[in-house]
């Protein structure tokens, strides 16, 4: 049973982390726009910079029609980015170190990509199952289906198996402190680079499978 220093409420620690974080994002996001500048400081320079990268990957990924789905990438990147940021925080603990917490987001993904596919070519979105050749429907429609849900389930277990294996080992390098203390060092060092790559490989999957939904079929 994991804990944190923060009152639960008698919800699971990883339930109540995602919703201190979700509500701490809120607060931050209604105090930035607050002191929005013309000739921007340190932290809104900043967050100008990470914005301005990740609209142009999803301009290199998903072209000028994706452009309009950037904020649904975005919310997902910094909520992701801020979950995995908890595990390198003592007394805290990442919510996507949680199966169910991954798995939820997968699934908005993956719903996202659908609605947006319907959304963008109708009942012609339905095309992409089909493949490039009408006579081959019976083969690719059962493929595409399992190719489209494997990807909630590799996006979830991805990020999870990342996440828990990192607290994994860090609570074993603890266990044997002081002795470890060097290898808790890299640990963390490991850790911050995992935050970073966790949070950048789903957001690059949900932009590429959502420029998959835009795409026409041919």
């Amino acid at each position: 049973m994991h804990e944190i220093i923060l009152p639960t409420f008698g919800l699971y620690a990883h339930t109540a982390m995602m919703i201190y974080i979700i509500i701490g994002l809120a607060i931050f996001s209604i105090l930035l726009t607050k002191r929005l500048a013309l000739v921007p400081g340190q932290t809104q320079s900043l967050i100008e910079l990470v914005i301005s990268a990740f609209a142009g990957m999803v301009d290199e990924n998903m072209g000028h029609k994706g452009r309009k789905y950037f904020p649904l990438v975005m919310t997902l990147a910094v909520l992701i980015f801020a979950s995995n940021v908890m595990g390198l925080i003592p007394g805290f603990l990442p919510p996507t170190a949680n199966l169910n917490a991954t798995a939820g987001l997968a699934l908005v993904v993956f719903f996202a990509t659908h609605i947006i596919g319907f959304k963008e070519h109708g009942v012609k979105y339905l095309k992409h199952f089909v493949g490039p050749v009408w006579w081959m429907f019976p083969i690719m429609i059962p493929i595409e289906i399992i190719g489209h849900l494997a990807r909630p389930l590799s996006l979830s277990l991805r990020l999870f198996g990342n996440m828990m294996g990192h607290e994994q080992i860090v609570m074993v390098l603890l266990i044997l402190m002081p002795v470890a203390y060097p290898l808790l060092a890299i640990s963390t060092v490991m850790g911050v680079l995992v935050v970073f790559l966790q949070t950048f490989i789903f957001s690059l999957l949900t932009m590429l499978y959502i420029a998959s939904a835009l795409e026409e079929a041919h």
